[in-house]
């Protein structure tokens, strides 16, 4: 378990700290990339480290690990940069809508009014955490098929014998 932590902070923390960062963090909008790329990155340095072959199993328990590490940050630091930065991204969102639809800008103001409180803050940040450990765990098991080119030693059992 020790070879697979630091390994899994690296990747936690890379998944963390993009998913926080204002604008950056957009793209989580597309699968939870970086998620995804966390789980990618934890599982190569695991493959790299280990001194024999890593199953999917390993690589979904780098990567959720990572996800766990990663959801913390983006829930302890995530969380106060989302109250304090709503309002300037949501001014930013709506006047870029009302240049195409005044109505759907004013539509989108009152949704995003109702999302700029800290309980909104919360549950965002919440449902956030749970979509980082998922693709995060998911970007571990990717990661083995594709940085894993040793073969692993298989266990044949010997037939069975007849007692007859």
């Amino acid at each position: 378990m020790e070879n697979k932590l630091k390994p899994a902070i690296i990747g936690g923390i890379f998944i963390g700290v993009l998913s926080v960062i204002p604008f950056v963090n957009w793209a989580n909008i597309c699968c939870c990339l970086w998620a995804i790329l966390g789980g990618l990155l934890a599982t190569n340095l695991y493959v790299k480290a280990s001194p024999a072959a890593a199953s999917p199993g390993d690589g979904a328990i780098v990567g959720g690990m990572a996800g766990v590490i990663g959801a913390l940050i983006s829930l302890v630091v995530g969380i106060p940069v989302a109250i304090l930065t709503s309002a300037f991204i949501s001014g930013i969102l709506i006047s870029f809508v009302e240049g195409f639809d005044p109505r759907q800008a004013e539509m989108m103001r009152a949704q995003m009014l109702a999302s700029q409180t800290v309980a909104g803050a919360i549950v965002n940040g919440l449902i956030s955490a749970v979509g980082l450990l998922v693709f995060s765990i998911l970007g571990g098991l990717v990661g083995i098929p594709i940085f894993e080119k040793r073969k692993r030693e298989v266990f044949t059992p010997p037939p069975p014998q007849n007692f007859g």
